[in-house]
């Protein structure tokens, strides 16, 4: 069994717990912590769970909203974390004070087997040093987490070809981005082909992606300031030839609620 629920999602604060169970074996991974200790204690207390019950840490990206409090809790419960090369270079991995056995390189495309979880690490076009957004499955079925993109290439396509959930970014919506009071240099780089991904992009990649055997998908990473969940809902039921409560939003503050991934 394959589950995963979004804790939160924004520019306040990253994180994303992924479990997966097979026979009396269960394994679960955090994948990014831009959420301080305290507040990743208190949300996955709402998901009733415990800190001590995450068994591996992997980031996608070193931007702080995802990487942010990574140090803490990887040194607290001295668990594994994955990340590239680049990420581990630009998040200054070695003042980490981890150990060696701790740390874990993460490349493009090879799958790391975690208990019953298996990894599929992939690159995506974004601001970062070397950012590697992530496909998880248990074996029989798999999702696909990706925000934090410019532009939707073929890769990131053929890598998510077949899951049967996504946690997919839609971050701006491009009128009102265009018509925001930001600066026309940070309205550049949000837009631009390293920056992070427009609702119209997103729906687009939805298309594509879907399939009969496509269940849930979350939109996720939206703009506090350029973009509304209704948007976002109106958007992706459209594109998914669903109705409006077919399709989720994961909120900033409160995130997803546990989702079966079937």
């Amino acid at each position: 069994m394959l589950r995963f629920k979004n804790l939160g999602s924004g520019s306040t604060g990253n994180a994303t717990v992924v479990e997966a169970q097979c026979g009396i074996q269960t394994n679960r991974i955090l994948i990014d912590c831009g959420l301080g200790l305290r507040e990743l204690e208190r949300r996955l207390i709402q998901a009733e769970l415990a800190l001590n019950d995450l068994d591996a840490l992997y980031i996608t990206h070193e931007h702080a909203d995802h990487v942010g409090h990574a140090k803490r809790v990887a040194g607290s419960l001295g668990i594994p974390v994955w990340m590239s090369q680049g990420t581990w270079l630009a998040s200054n991995g070695l003042d980490w004070g981890l150990n060696d056995s701790q740390i874990n390189i993460a490349r493009d495309t090879e799958v790391i087997g975690f208990g019953a979880l298996q990894i599929t690490p992939f690159t995506v076009p974004h601001d970062a040093r070397e950012p590697l957004q992530v496909k998880l499955s248990d074996g029989a079925v798999s999702m696909g987490i990706l925000t934090d993109l410019g532009h939707v290439s073929a890769h990131v396509v053929s890598q998510l070809k077949g899951c049967n959930a996504l946690l997919m970014e839609t971050n701006h919506d491009t009128q009102m981005l265009r018509k925001s009071g930001y600066p026309q240099f940070l309205k550049d780089r949000i837009s631009g082909p390293l920056g992070h991904l427009s609702n119209d992009s997103a729906c687009e990649l939805a298309q594509i992606l879907n399939h009969p055997r496509l269940g849930q998908v979350v939109a996720a990473h939206l703009s506090e300031k350029n973009n509304s969940p209704e948007i976002v809902l109106d958007c992706l039921s459209r594109a998914l030839g669903r109705t409006r409560d077919e399709v989720w939003v994961a909120a900033p503050d409160t995130g997803s609620s546990w989702i079966n991934v079937n």
